[in-house]
């Protein structure tokens, strides 16, 4: 279909979309220069009057509505045996695609996508159009901020409401029990499916599951929905309420339409405050329209603005303990529902399970090889397309994982992406050492770095101050070899780093007691041994500190220490300096730093003239520096 113009006015650019009765193509429109969605029925199916039937029906039902959220419809056709829709085109995404993404959405998210679903459809119901096909992957989120559902391939007016089994067409996580039981659906039924789609945005997952279409079938119609809040505690109790109301089993005790449910919606948003960020534009007026002059067509902002709502007198918390007082009653009939349902059953397990509606599990591709992957998904299939990314702990070139994950159900021909591992992510550490200990390891294990941080890390004394980085070492994973990374280096997320963080200095303890010195060291960390080493000081009194005894490479926490204590001066030996002159014999005894009394001797000026006969203290004995000596002498 790419490049083929259709009816002479619509060239196909691109595949947007491949459903169950059709494929939606990106086409612009040659008459108007206009980009459009061109829906084209599939070609097995263009002989089946009913399935034309019900294309065609699509067309006029959408038509017939003039709503902000909901699809435009410009026109229909057929051409050379194919028949065609031509719709609105919306650059944007789909619920389910978001519900993907984000697994579930917060409150306001969904209450914003609500509120402009149940506005869409609440146009339908009052024109008297049951959807019939309620679920994610009909609701449209434009780029531009609209939202606005779509498909109403399965609408039918309200009062032609019966369906067989053969054609219970709508999505089985979303059937209301009625189609189920009875194939009858109107207003109600669109109800139930919007209940459970809030549900599956509030929580990320739907409220059945099953391995077969027939166990979702009967769940819904023999189980309650239970409140979105037991999976996630976030949810306030009204959305909780509303849930619990959309999806009653029995459809008269449900919102009689999309309009009764938008009311008590836009009531909860004021009890929330609330402000849905819904962005309409002018009905029949497409963004992006003008392809080749690239122009943008205006888009008028338009406000949602909620009615005046009469209050019912019995609140929500009156209304669901009734229902639980009536569910309590329930348990007697359960037999006789089940065989009920067989038959509505059997024939929704047939079409889901076997037939032209049923859906492929996404098989689980984690730790194979791309060509191993893509041949497994071909098994089932499905086409895979690689895609790289960078993991921790898959080996480069095995599978991590798919989009849509394992377990998943998908059109057949879904494009599975496939994640394809590289390994761990090349990084470049930044220089650490200088900063705050706590500021290094927050940059080496955040989402940029990634790493492991050996703790505790080592610690030394050093004059900088306690907690600064000193040393990085990087060790790679594996049996890598540790390398410095102290100016910074290039690693992988998941290698180890260890730091070597200051202890601050140590104290100084010169000049102080013994036990002052004692308590200062111990006080940071350090063992102080119990004798110390004694030496002797002419700078420090004797008994006090001169110091530490030094030690091998650095000094850690949890180290002995051992202090070295002053005996004081050192005594010196008292030279022999009988018969030298006495000039000789006092310079040499200042040179040994003894003082000399030279009271008793001849003027300074004979002292060459006399010698000295004898000194006191005797020649020999040990002496404190600065002793006086005195000496005595005669004439030559």
């Amino acid at each position: 279909m790419i490049g083929r113009l259709v009816d002479g006015r619509y060239r196909v650019r691109a595949r947007i979309a491949r459903g169950g009765m059709a494929t939606v193509y990106v086409a612009t429109d040659l008459r108007l220069e206009r980009r459009v969605a061109l829906k084209v029925m599939h070609g097995h199916l263009t002989d089946d009057a009913v399935f034309q039937s019900r294309f065609i029906q699509e067309a006029r039902s959408a038509a017939r509505l003039a709503n902000p959220h909901v699809v435009n419809v410009f026109d229909q056709g057929q051409d050379a045996g194919m028949a065609y829709l031509v719709m609105e085109y919306l650059p944007g995404i789909t619920l389910r695609e978001l519900l993907r993404e984000q697994r579930r959405l917060t409150v306001p998210q969904a209450v914003t996508i609500m509120d402009a679903t149940l506005e869409g459809l609440a146009a339908a119901h009052r024109a008297g159009i049951v959807h019939r096909d309620v679920k994610p992957e009909n609701i449209l989120l434009a780029e531009d901020g609209r939202i606005k559902i779509g498909d109403f391939g399965l609408a039918r007016a309200t009062t032609a409401n019966t369906a067989s089994g053969a054609q219970l067409l709508g999505t089985i996580a979303y059937l209301a029990p009625e189609l189920v039981t009875r194939g009858t659906a109107d207003a109600r039924s669109d109800i139930y499916a919007l209940g459970i789609m809030l549900y599956e945005m509030l929580t990320g997952e739907q409220p059945y599951k099953g391995e077969q279409p027939m166990q979702i079938a009967f769940q819904h119609a023999t189980e309650s929905v239970p409140r979105p809040s037991a999976r996630n505690p976030g949810v306030p109790e009204q959305l909780d309420e509303l849930v619990l109301w959309a999806t009653e089993k029995v459809p008269d005790e449900r919102p009689v339409d999309a309009q009764a449910m938008l009311d008590r919606l836009r009531e909860i948003e004021r009890e929330l405050d609330i402000k849905p960020a819904v962005t309409t534009a002018t009905a029949g007026i497409p963004l992006d329209d003008r392809i080749d002059t690239g122009d943008l067509t205006k888009v008028l902002p338009g406000a949602v603005t909620a009615p005046t709502i009469a209050v019912d007198d019995a609140d929500n918390g009156t209304r669901l303990r009734r229902r639980a007082k009536r569910r309590r009653a329930k348990g007697a009939w359960l037999l006789a529902l089940v065989l009920l349902l067989a038959g509505g059953a059997a024939g929704a397990g047939w079409w889901f399970g076997s037939g032209p509606g049923s859906l492929v599990a996404v098989p689980d591709v984690t730790g194979r090889t791309f060509a191993d992957a893509k041949a497994l998904l071909a098994e089932h299939t499905l086409e895979g397309v690689e895609e790289k990314v960078y993991d921790l702990n898959v080996e480069a070139g095995l599978a991590v994982g798919s989009d849509p994950a394992s377990g998943e159900r998908v059109d057949k021909d879904t494009a599975v992406t496939v994640f394809i591992s590289q390994g761990p992510q090349p990084i470049t550490i930044q220089k650490l050492t200088g900063m705050p200990e706590a500021d290094a390891i927050a940059i080496a294990t955040g989402d940029a770095l990634l790493l492991h941080v050996t703790e505790p890390s080592a610690q030394r004394y050093h004059e900088t101050e306690a907690g600064t980085v000193l040393a990085v070492t990087l060790t790679p994973r594996g049996d890598g070899e540790a390398v410095g990374c102290n100016d910074g280096c290039e690693a992988h997320q998941g290698d180890t780093v260890s730091f070597e963080i200051s202890a601050g200095p140590v104290p100084s303890v010169a000049g102080r007691s013994v036990s002052d010195a004692r308590d200062a060291l111990t006080s940071v960390g350090l063992e102080v041994a119990g004798e110390n080493r004694e030496e002797f000081s002419e700078d420090v009194e004797k008994g006090l500190v001169i110091g530490l005894v030094p030690v091998e490479g650095a000094l850690r926490p949890g180290d002995t220490v051992q202090l070295i204590v002053s005996k004081g001066p050192q005594p010196i030996e008292v030279p022999n300096v009988i018969g030298l002159t006495i000039r000789d014999a006092v310079a040499e005894l200042q040179g040994r730093r003894f003082t000399v009394t030279t009271v008793s001797l001849p003027p300074e000026i004979t002292w060459d003239l006399w010698r000295v006969t004898s000194i006191s203290p005797e020649a020999g004995t040990m002496q404190l520096p600065g002793t006086q000596i005195t000496i005595t002498g005669f004439g030559l």
